[in-house]
């Protein structure tokens, strides 16, 4: 088998999951913009666009040619990761300036957001892994993705829009914590990071909703604007919480070798210091700054390992595959 073609029977083999690691490289990218590491940062947003490119290619080939296994895989709380791993590059657009793509990438999430959705909570059960918080991940997606867009185009409608996102998330979280496993803090393969992960986002998506505010749009009344100040300060603490419970988790009980849900981590990891640092400005806490450069080289580092593991695993799977 020619390596092309063993290339392609690797990637036919990861699992919808595979999208965390274009929503993994992608908040990387954008932490790293907030922390002035611009090179760095666009070369984790060319490598998460590369991705990117070859999964849409490879959901509409599956969309078309092989229908039966588009329809199982939309069913399951990963494959909406697609929603949030393109919401996750247009923000970074938006940041570079790219109001343009930033926008068509929040017109192609939000086309696909409900019928994922609606998808995905049908076949929700009880006892679920982490990926189950994926429907929270993407809804909050959308409205970092929207506010971000609102402030760079002062655009009071989509402000609006972002923040019954991001309230309509907060809900989704408390459905999905019900039907979450909590042995998986214990025993999961790397998509447990996503309970803690989903209120990161979701204290993202707070933080530009009160940075989008400005003397030009007018966006929220006092008493509105300190409901939102405080929510946000909240999710982001209830997310700290979440991250030393898992690292305390990950020391009691190691869990070493490479898994796809490994990206999974890395995502909330990489959005827990990009919120720390989104947080740290929009609501004026300057000391949180450090603690946020201190969590951002932490998801690096995890970011650095995961991608070894899974260059390893392509190699192994290329040589499983090649001719004897």
């Amino acid at each position: 088998m020619s390596a092309p073609s063993s290339f392609r029977a690797w990637w036919a083999r990861q699992p919808p999951a595979a999208a965390a690691a274009v929503m993994a490289t992608g908040i990387v990218s954008v932490g790293l913009h907030l922390a002035g590491y611009e090179v760095l940062s666009r070369i984790a947003l060319v490598l998460a666009s590369v991705v990117w490119v070859g999964l849409a290619a490879d959901f509409v080939v599956r969309l078309v040619r092989e229908r039966e296994r588009w329809r199982a895989d939309a069913g399951t709380p990963a494959a909406i990761a697609a929603v949030a791993a393109t919401a996750v590059l247009g923000t970074r657009f938006s940041l570079l300036g790219w109001q343009t793509p930033a926008g068509a990438l929040l017109a192609l999430a939000a086309v696909l957001w409900p019928g994922l959705l609606v998808t995905v909570v049908r076949h929700w059960r009880r006892r679920m892994p982490g990926s189950v918080f994926l429907c929270c991940v993407a809804t909050q997606g959308l409205a970092v993705l929207g506010a971000t867009l609102a402030a760079a185009g002062t655009t009071r409608w989509l402000a609006h829009a972002a923040l019954v996102l991001f309230w309509l998330g907060l809900v989704l979280y408390g459905f999905a914590l019900y039907r979450f496993e909590p042995r998986q803090v214990l025993e999961g393969g790397g998509d447990q990071w996503v309970a803690g992960g989903a209120l990161a986002i979701s204290a993202l998506a707070g933080s530009k909703l009160v940075a989008a505010d400005s003397a030009r749009m007018y966006l929220w009344k006092d008493d509105d604007l300190g409901v939102l100040r405080a929510v946000t300060a909240a999710l982001l603490v209830l997310d700290l919480v979440w991250y030393a419970v898992l690292l305390v988790a990950e020391v009691a009980r190691p869990r070493l070798r490479y898994d796809a849900r490994r990206w999974a981590t890395v995502f909330p990891l990489g959005m827990t210091a990009t919120a720390v640092l989104s947080v740290a400005a929009a609501l004026g806490v300057p000391w949180l700054e450090g603690p946020g450069q201190v969590l951002l080289w932490i998801a690096v580092a995890a970011w650095v390992a995961v991608t070894a593991g899974a260059a390893l695993d392509l190699r192994a799977g290329l040589r499983s595959t090649a001719p004897r």
